[in-house]
C-alpha cells in the first residue's frame, strides 16, 4: 500500500513539472511559429527551427512572463503619450531583458 502511495505522490510531482514546463497553450506556440516563419521562410527547415525555438523559450521563462513581455513589446509599438510610459522605463526591462536572454538562447539552439 505505501508503495502505491509513493507512486502516486511520484506521478503527481511528475505532473505538476511537466505542466510548469508546458504552461504555454497550443494557441500561443502556433502563433510565435507563424509568426517566426513569417521571418524566416515557410519551409520545413524553418517550422522545425521556430517549434525548436518556442520550445526552448517555453523551458525557460513561464507563460505568464511571456504574456508580459509580448505585451510590453505590442504596448512600446503603440503611439501616444500614454504608451511612452512603456518605452525607456525601468520597470519594463526585466520582463523584456528575461524575453530577450530566453530568445538568444532558443536562437543558439535551434538555427
Amino acid at each position: 500500500m505505501a508503495m502505491l502511495v509513493g507512486l502516486a505522490g511520484g506521478a503527481a510531482q511528475a505532473q505538476d513539472a511537466a505542466s510548469r514546463l508546458n504552461d504555454y497553450p497550443t494557441s500561443a506556440r502556433a502563433e510565435y511559429v507563424f509568426a517566426c516563419m513569417a521571418v524566416n521562410g515557410e519551409n520545413q527547415r524553418s517550422l522545425d527551427q521556430c517549434s525548436c525555438s518556442i520550445d526552448q523559450i517555453a523551458s525557460i521563462l513561464p507563460y505568464d512572463a511571456y504574456v508580459e513581455a509580448e505585451t510590453i513589446l505590442a504596448l512600446q509599438q503603440t503611439s501616444g503619450e500614454r504608451a511612452g510610459m512603456y518605452r525607456d522605463n525601468a520597470f519594463v526591462r526585466s520582463p523584456l531583458a528575461d524575453l530577450r536572454r530566453a530568445q538568444a538562447e532558443a536562437e543558439i539552439l535551434c538555427f
